[in-house]
């Protein structure tokens, strides 16, 4: 729902002022600019089969994250089965999966809908903070869309009560569709890639300051801030997991960002200018940390080893028997040079048809092939019990176990 003519309009003395911080924009800019050449460094590097891959993984990852952040924790092994259409029959891991399983398929929508220029303005109206809240919601039903105080949510619908948010009281609900319009006029224009990610962070701060909706706006603000990004990111990176790794740092400088200016020294504005600043600078920060750690964890010189490690282990298990050590090699190959046909990589293999062929159904069935039918190209595959060796530190709760119960 998108604000309404006459609605309840911002007090002259508007109290969402900063926009953006205007002092130090140029070391904002600075750093911003590490982030861009990191990032077109890594998506070159990486082959479009793979990388599809990657994005599948990391959009199980953000799940995973935003419902850590939200106090709703799920194993990645009940997303994985959630992916499958695997529940629990315990209610609350169902609930759980479910809601999961509508993260990730809510931020593949939203991809999608990004156009190919000025993605990230577009992705920063007010309307598009909407659809994804609407996005998520509209795939869960009543019963897994109700608050604990017994309030359905309704997908893409603006709060029409009071709420508190600890000790903030976020503005009235009849002055939310002014403060998205507000912010339509100035976030959707942040012109140029110096910009653009003080830019993401400053709409995501005061998004989640007004908090638009009755419930779901964390995962909002974190759907649109993926949406953001995804030009410069490629789905490769996610600013969310570094923020999910410093939660309460993250909601100390969201609040922080929030509170009324100390005095004439904190800026001329309502809201304090320092702590929208110190905001950026830790939004672009986890940015610059979160690419920098894909760099390197994606550098192609370490993938043979890793993945010759990767099939010596489970040579010795009966599990992956057929597995065998002449796999690391077309592995290596796809993973690089990306989807080849299944003959190929047969080939790539050495071995005769029959032994070929039984290695290639093993890694097929052990997930470190993917195909899109019986008889289509295989591609890298990434499961969640082989990034322990192949993708160290990235997604480490993967190999923990499963508390979920």
């Amino acid at each position: 729902m998108m604000p309404e003519p006459g609605s309840e309009a911002l007090p002259a003395n508007d109290p969402f002022e900063p926009l953006p911080p205007h002092r130090q924009l140029a070391e904002l800019a600075e750093k911003t600019r590490h982030v861009i050449e990191k990032s077109l460094e890594l998506k070159g590097s990486v082959a479009p089969g793979t990388r599809n891959a990657l994005r599948v993984l990391l959009r199980s990852m953000n799940a995973y994250d935003s419902a850590r952040m939200d106090g709703e924790g799920i194993h990645p092994r009940n997303i994985e089965r959630a992916l499958a259409a695997d529940f629990s029959a315990k209610p609350e891991v169902a609930r759980r999966q479910r809601i999961a399983l509508a993260h990730i398929e809510a931020e593949q929508e939203l991809a999608a809908k990004l156009p190919d220029e000025r993605a990230e303005a577009f992705a920063l109206r007010s309307s598009f903070l909407v659809e994804a809240h609407a996005a998520l919601y509209r795939r869960l039903t009543p019963a897994d869309r109700t608050t604990d105080e017994g309030v359905v949510v309704e997908p893409g619908v603006l709060r029409s009560r009071e709420v508190a948010a600890g000790r903030q009281l976020p503005p009235t609900h009849a002055s939310v569709p002014a403060f998205l319009k507000r912010m339509d006029e100035f976030y959707p224009k942040v012109n140029g890639l110096d910009s653009i990610l003080y830019g993401v962070a400053c709409a995501h701060q005061r998004a989640a300051w007004i908090r638009p909706f009755p419930d779901g706006n964390g995962r909002a603000c974190r759907l649109q801030t993926q949406a953001a990004l995804f030009r410069m990111t490629g789905g490769l990176w996610s600013v969310n997991r570094g923020l999910a790794s410093q939660r309460e740092q993250y909601d100390a400088m969201l609040r922080m960002a929030g509170l009324p200016r100390p005095g004439d020294a904190d800026g001329r504005r309502n809201l304090s200018e320092r702590g929208l600043f110190r905001w950026c600078e830790f939004f672009i920060n986890l940015a610059l940390e979160q690419v920098s750690f894909m760099h390197r964890l994606l550098a192609l010189h370490e993938w043979r080893e890793r993945i010759e490690t990767l099939v010596l282990v489970r040579s010795g298990s009966r599990q992956y028997a057929n597995d065998g050590r002449a796999a690391a090699l077309a592995l290596h190959h796809v993973l690089v040079a990306g989807p080849i046909t299944r003959g190929d990589f047969m080939s790539l293999l050495g071995m005769p048809g029959r032994t070929a062929s039984r290695v290639l159904g093993q890694l097929l069935k052990d997930g470190l092939l993917s195909s899109p039918g019986p008889r289509g190209p295989v591609s890298f595959n990434f499961p969640l019990n082989a990034l322990n060796l192949l993708l160290p530190n990235l997604y480490p709760e993967a190999s923990a176990p499963d508390t979920d119960g």
